[in-house]
């Protein structure tokens, strides 16, 4: 079978760069399957998990909060706003984050609501990936 070479890359570091055989992202417009030979892409991207599938059948599940997906030639490269591995995530701070933003979204004060919404999208990535190791 044949693969592709996935990057991920944040403004501070390149956080992952592996030979996989398809990527799954979360993209605005809905969830998008990349294989090798797809026709080029760009899209922007939503925070939740990118799943990579390994050539030996392993999967790799990367937390991204947001940024884009550029697919060309054999090569996928996401350009995200932060990224991080199921090792780098800190459990306990996602929910403490994440019960922070549903508290925030329950109440009744002015709130920035998408600034909270983003906030408990985040904390629930870190979470899925995090279940995922």
């Amino acid at each position: 079978m044949s693969t592709m070479k996935l990057e991920i890359v944040t403004p501070e570091r390149k956080v992952y760069d592996n030979d996989v055989n398809m990527v799954v992202v979360k993209g605005v417009a809905g969830e998008l399957g990349i294989l090798p030979h797809h026709i080029p892409l760009v899209t922007p991207l939503k925070v939740a998990p990118v799943k990579a599938k390994k050539p030996d059948g392993r999967e790799d599940f990367i937390a991204v909060h947001g940024g884009f997906m550029e697919v060309r030639g054999e090569k996928v490269v996401i350009l995200a706003e932060a990224a991080e591995l199921p090792e780098e995530i800190d459990v306990d701070r996602a929910m403490r984050a994440k019960e922070r933003a549903e508290q925030r979204l329950r109440s009744k004060e002015i709130i920035d609501f998408h600034r909270a919404e983003i906030a408990l999208q985040r904390a629930m990535t870190r979470i899925n990936v995090s279940n995922h190791d």
